[in-house]
């Protein structure tokens, strides 16, 4: 059940809603938004429902939820979640560009790359120091030494980063260095890091599993949510079909159907959605057209010599130019950037 409250309600009309609901056993999470206040009630749903709400001071309605994400739902906020990265604002009408390298491979590549993406435009630099590779024997990642770099090229650029954590067991880590955590396609399913990121207070990034419906994708940004962390930024990187020409298909379908289904921001992963280098292009300035809020790019100095997914990384001059091309886009469009 959602209760929605009257945009004169005061906060002890707020409070007086919670206390309600728990004398009933029932979990109220409150979100308060530019407009208005409206509270989700978890629980006994026969018990809420036993409640005259709208009898009560400062309910306008009290409105059942039949989705099971119930919190990243449009029903629950109607307003646009804008999440914060540091400085940085993804989501409310902004057009963000993430990028860097797949993996921090060493210094020297970590330092290059985020000097050229930054003066492209880039607003987050990306670089994970951990990573998970379908072969065993593949370059994993350096751990907390690429955790590090990152750091250190975040003080030397002036611009937060993203990085992703693959494992339960590192997300204090991650998030001890990390001004984003990213949970990735392969973990969007593990319930138990969502809850863990959910724990954590940093904006998270979650992309979409390469099998997972829109239904499966929301409900697990309700893991995280429903633990406290409501900075969630979807990830759409492909989908998984029978066509084998690319190494994923983009749904660009997503980004409408997100939009009308949930608050939260969601960004278009081109590099991963292609897996080739002359695909990223178009498919970012897809992610212009359909309305997305940004997009997160592979970019590295030497692609043909990359531990991780070089045929899909851009060189620093081509996404210099692919940066010219979405600033224009994204003014004529109506996005800040």
């Amino acid at each position: 059940m959602i209760i929605v409250m009257r945009r004169e309600a005061t906060p002890a009309d707020i409070a007086g809603v919670v206390a309600r609901l728990e004398q009933i056993g029932c979990e109220a999470h409150v979100s308060q938004g530019q407009v208005r206040t409206v509270i989700g009630a978890i629980g006994d749903r026969a018990a809420v429902q036993m409640v005259p709400w709208e009898a009560v001071p400062g309910v306008e309605r009290a409105v059942p939820v039949l989705k099971t994400f119930k919190f990243v739902s449009r029903d629950f906020q109607d307003e646009d979640t804008i999440v914060k990265v540091g400085g940085v604002s993804i989501g409310g009408g902004s057009f963000t560009a993430i990028a860097g390298p797949c993996a921090v491979e060493d210094r020297e590549q970590l330092m290059r790359t985020a000097e050229a993406v930054v003066a492209a435009g880039a607003k987050v630099l990306r670089g994970d120091a951990f990573k998970p590779r379908t072969s065993p024997y593949s370059f994993q990642g350096l751990g907390e030494k690429g955790l590090q770099l990152m750091a250190e090229a975040r003080e030397t650029f002036g611009v937060p980063f993203v990085a992703e954590v693959l494992d339960a067991r590192d997300v204090e880590l991650v998030s001890s260095y990390a001004d984003m955590l990213r949970v990735g396609t392969r973990n969007m399913a593990n319930y138990t890091l969502l809850a863990e990121v959910g724990r954590q207070p940093k904006p998270v990034q979650l992309k979409r599993g390469f099998t997972a419906t829109l239904e499966e994708w929301l409900n697990a940004a309700e893991y995280i949510y429903k633990e406290g962390n409501h900075e969630i930024v979807l990830v759409e990187r492909g989908i998984r079909t029978f066509e084998t020409a690319a190494r994923n298909t983009l749904d660009i379908t997503a980004v409408p159907l997100i939009k009308r289904m949930s608050h939260l921001p969601i960004m278009i992963d081109p590099s991963h959605s292609g897996g080739k280098r002359d695909l990223v292009a178009p498919l970012a300035r897809a992610a212009v057209g359909v309305g997305a809020d940004g997009i997160m790019v592979d970019v590295h100095p030497a692609p043909d010599a990359a531990l991780v997914d070089g045929e899909q990384a851009l060189l620093p001059a081509e996404f210099a130019d692919l940066m010219v091309t979405i600033r224009s886009l994204a003014l004529v469009l109506g996005f800040t950037v």
